[in-house]
Order: structure tokens, then C-alpha cells, then sequence
């Protein structure tokens, strides 16, 4: 694939992610919008191939880091927030012990 589809597949996925992130939250979904497009415009006239690869390589640890470890929370009363999980946030929950398993 080309670098210039990968750019754009990049592009493309943190957008897809920050809808998914965000959603309901028009504040939040604006701010994400306006920080994808900023930082890919600054970036547009870039040639170096190996600049582009770490670009690329740092565009997806973001797009990562906001699918596996964002969670969306709402304030619904002074010193109450209602969190929002998403599916996927919930794979890989592991109930808290007090106690180490052993392994075997």
C-alpha cells in the first residue's frame, strides 16, 4: 500500500475512533475533530519517508490509546459521575482479588 493510503487509512481510523469515543458528547467530538485535522495539515507537505513511518506509527498508539483506555463520564449530580463503558472496554475486565492466583 501506498504511503499516501496509508496516511489516509490513518486519517480515516482516528476519525472513525473519535466518533466512537465521543459519541453524544459534541464538545468533546468537536475538540478531537479540530486536533486530527490540525496536526495532519501541519504535517501535509512532509517528504521523508522515515518521518512519515514514525508519524504514522505515533497516529496509531493515539488511535489505540483512545479506543482501549478512554472512557466517556457524564456529571448527573454534584459529586456523582455517570460513566459510559463501551463494549469493548469490558473484554478483558478482570475482577480485583485481594489475594495473588497462583500461577500454574
Amino acid at each position: 500500500m501506498g504511503t499516501r493510503l496509508k496516511v489516509l487509512r490513518v486519517f480515516k481510523d482516528l476519525h472513525k475512533t473519535r466518533r466512537d469515543v465521543f459519541r453524544d458528547d459534541d464538545r468533546a467530538l468537536t475538540a478531537a475533530r479540530l486536533k486530527i485535522n490540525e496536526e495532519f495539515k501541519k504535517h501535509k507537505n512532509e517528504t521523508s519517508e522515515e518521518n512519515i513511518k514514525e508519524m504514522l506509527k505515533m497516529a496509531r498508539a493515539v488511535e489505540t490509546i483512545l479506543r482501549e483506555n478512554v472512557i466517556q463520564g457524564e456529571h448527573v449530580e454534584e459529586n456523582k459521575v455517570l460513566l459510559r463503558p463501551r463494549k469493548s472496554l469490558l473484554l478483558d475486565n478482570v475482577p480485583y482479588s485481594d489475594t495473588p492466583r497462583n500461577k500454574t
